[in-house]
């Protein structure tokens, strides 16, 4: 048995970190597909050295991001899956605000979408912490030092997907080995393809799948042993 169960991945910007292709990253991670995919960038991490430069190259992106008919020209973010979704996003959003969480963008259900969002000043008691999304929801927490990093981003009974950007390489070997995730994305988010093992660890499923590993899930090994004299 083989089973995918979801994550809440969490997305780490280190101080050393290139800035444009950290926020090519996290457009790419938080709002493919609307922010609807297992192994979206759902909790966003900043250390305070960069936190500035990332917010400001970041948000005019955000802003600029169309709602409407994917086949329609210029149209960047789709619908949500359903009703249902819209109200559960909407939920999470209300919730954290009143919690104490800044709305910095968006915040609102539009047409049969939701609008892309920025939520800051976040907390991890926060519903936009601590539940998977599934929707166009930055929610951002600024850190000081990498352990504190580390920490937040495991701290969640999930553990599908993770992603970090960083130019020092010590620092990309520690973070790499410290993820509790059976995927990490070391500056780059494109972290699927058949020939490599896709799952999680904790609540996010058991077993792996494409790759051989993949394969070995739907096998039963058989041990023979022969005696030929």
């Amino acid at each position: 048995v083989a089973l995918e169960l979801g994550g809440n991945a969490p997305f780490i910007i280190f101080n050393s970190a290139d800035v444009d292709k950290a926020v090519d990253g996290l457009m790419a991670s938080k709002f493919r597909n609307t922010g609807q995919t297992c192994v979206t960038a759902n909790r966003i991490l900043i250390q305070d050295g960069i936190y500035d430069q990332i917010m400001e190259t970041i948000l005019p992106k955000i802003k600029a991001m169309k709602i409407g008919n994917g086949l329609e020209a210029g149209v960047t973010q789709g619908p949500l899956i359903n009703e249902r979704q819209q109200e559960r996003v909407k939920r999470i959003v209300e919730e954290s605000i009143e919690a104490g969480a800044n709305l910095v963008l968006g915040g609102k259900v539009l047409n049969n979408g939701f609008e892309p969002t920025i939520l800051t000043d976040v907390k991890e008691d926060m519903a936009c912490w601590a539940e998977e999304i599934f929707g166009p929801v930055m929610s951002v927490i600024k850190f000081s030092s990498e352990a504190e990093a580390v920490r937040m981003a495991n701290d969640c009974d999930r553990g599908l997907a993770a992603f970090f950007y960083s130019k020092d390489s010590s620092q990309i070997h520690r973070v790499s080995a410290a993820l509790e995730a059976g995927m990490v994305g070391a500056n780059h988010v494109a972290i699927s393809v058949p020939e490599a093992p896709f799952g999680g660890y904790k609540t996010s499923g058991i077993g792996k799948e494409g790759s051989k590993h993949g394969l070995a899930e739907y096998s039963n090994i058989k041990l023979i042993v022969q005696n030929h004299n």
